[in-house]
């Protein structure tokens, strides 16, 4: 049985990279066969990368806090719900079409480090680039192009409406998946840690002058559109650099080859993987949007914030999911995809949960005076459907880990089965859920998803760790 590949291995000698790939001792531990840890040692390690990136999203957290609480006050509910809506509905259009490739940066670089190949992972990486700034290109035409049918339906005033073509460009935001998996792959958990502040950073200044100013929606619109910009071209621009030292002249030069041949099976991987994100965050991305299409953009506002205040169990959940998949598929390309998985996934979706434990507390105990916090007394209809929103982000937590099992032991298809139906099966009745109950209609319908989504991926990836 092969031992683990170190996560950040360096090719000390450009001339040589063809032929000799060092391993270097790291953060976690590097180096140390996944054998001789068992799943203390996983769990430690993944555990090692979460810590550093929540340290980065824990200030992200505070910061976004800071410039909600400015901006709800600052424009009311139903300017903020206008705000939120343009936003989401060109995140909505970007995750349908994009076409993320970080997990198979990941699993398949993570070969190419074990055997030693640096021009094949150069290839990849030249490969995945094209691949997702392509979808990138044809997300933001797309969003662009529909701003005419979708606005009106969503209560944009004239201003939004002007410039939503050109916020189409906040597309970009999320186009950035490969210098994210690089960035993984070599363990550098410390830089996606300090990305995390840079939208936060850029949103809690633009605020702060448009504030100052006495300026409208647009000038929000800008802001929140500049820190999408400056967030692409930071992480990029760290993949690039790490990218560069490691692999120095191959990345540039490297040796011509078959990307999808060497890799067997990319081609359905990326497709699955692409699904899965898709149909998992669908329901999440799509539900302000219906919610202002029935209801209006007020109602969006306020599930926004409501949201907002669940949003310290949601991301670290993403956020673990992603770290999760790092580590598993360094234990599944070692072939210890059975007990040792559903050990370390056991122990991860334990500690997640206790640690959500006092925050769902002080959500149900304190709904109202959160409210008030966050965005003041015109947002006091919140408190009720945060607190089912919070019971809901906590049961999810169970549900990104399992799609990361799911996908190191090679079968995506399973978790986008999983996360499609809980989607589709939870925003059909949306929209009746929001005449019948109102805004509390999108609190019942988290909930479901969630209950029903966990239990799916649960299931499977257990069944699919017996058979591995």
């Amino acid at each position: 049985m092969r031992a683990r590949v170190d996560a950040a291995p360096l090719i000390r000698n450009a001339g040589a990279a063809g032929k000799a790939w060092e391993q270097q001792g790291g953060s976690g531990a590097a180096g140390t066969p996944v054998s001789s840890t068992g799943e203390s040692g996983v769990v430690r390690r993944i555990f090692a990368g979460l810590g550093l990136l929540l340290g980065g999203k824990a200030g992200a957290g505070l910061l976004s806090l800071a410039y909600l609480s400015l901006a709800t006050r600052f424009l009311g509910p139903t300017e903020y719900g206008v705000l939120v809506l343009v936003h989401a509905y060109v995140t909505t259009v970007c995750g349908i079409i994009e076409f993320p490739a970080w997990q198979a940066v990941v699993r398949y670089g993570a070969e190419a480090q074990r055997d030693g190949q640096p021009h094949r992972l150069s290839r990849l990486l030249w490969f995945a680039t094209k691949l997702e700034l392509s979808a990138g290109v044809l997300a933001v035409i797309s969003a662009a192009a529909l701003v005419p049918l979708v606005g009106p339906h969503l209560g944009w005033p004239p201003k939004a409406m002007a410039f939503a073509p050109y916020y189409a460009l906040a597309v970009l935001g999320s186009v950035r998946s490969v210098p994210m998996g690089y960035l993984r792959l070599i363990g550098r958990f410390d830089l996606l840690g300090l990305h995390n502040l840079v939208q936060p950073v850029i949103r809690l200044g633009g605020t702060i002058i448009v504030m100052a100013c006495g300026w409208g929606i647009k000038s929000f619109l800008v802001a929140w559109l500049l820190s999408s910009l400056f967030e692409f071209g930071v992480l990029w621009a760290m993949g690039i650099w790490f990218a560069y030292r490691d692999l120095g002249p191959v990345l540039l030069r490297t040796e011509s080859g078959d990307t999808a041949a060497e890799n067997e099976g990319i081609w359905r991987f990326l497709v699955a993987t692409n699904a899965d994100l898709t149909f998992s965050d669908l329901a999440g991305r799509a539900a302000p949007l219906i919610v202002g299409w029935v209801l209006g953009p007020a109602v969006a506002g306020m599930l926004a914030v409501a949201q907002r205040a669940t949003v310290i169990i949601a991301q670290p959940a993403q956020i673990l999911g992603n770290t999760v998949y790092s580590e598993l598929a360094h234990v599944v390309a070692a072939g210890q995809g059975g007990r040792l998985l559903r050990l370390t996934l056991i122990k991860v979706i334990a500690i997640s949960l206790l640690a959500a434990l006092p925050v769902v507390v002080l959500v149900v105990l304190f709904p109202h005076q959160i409210s008030r916090l966050l965005a003041g007394p015109a947002f006091d209809a919140v408190a009720p459907v945060m607190t089912i929103l919070v019971l809901a982000r906590a049961l999810a937590l169970i549900g990104p880990p399992c799609s990361s099992a799911l996908t190191a032991l090679g079968a995506p298809m399973r978790s986008m089965a999983a996360n499609l139906f809980a989607s589709l099966v939870v925003l059909l009745p949306l929209p009746f859920l929001l005449e019948r109950y109102g805004l509390m209609g999108a609190g019942y319908q988290a909930m479901i998803q969630a209950v029903l989504g966990s239990g799916l991926l649960t299931m499977l990836v257990w069944r699919r760790s017996l058979r591995h």
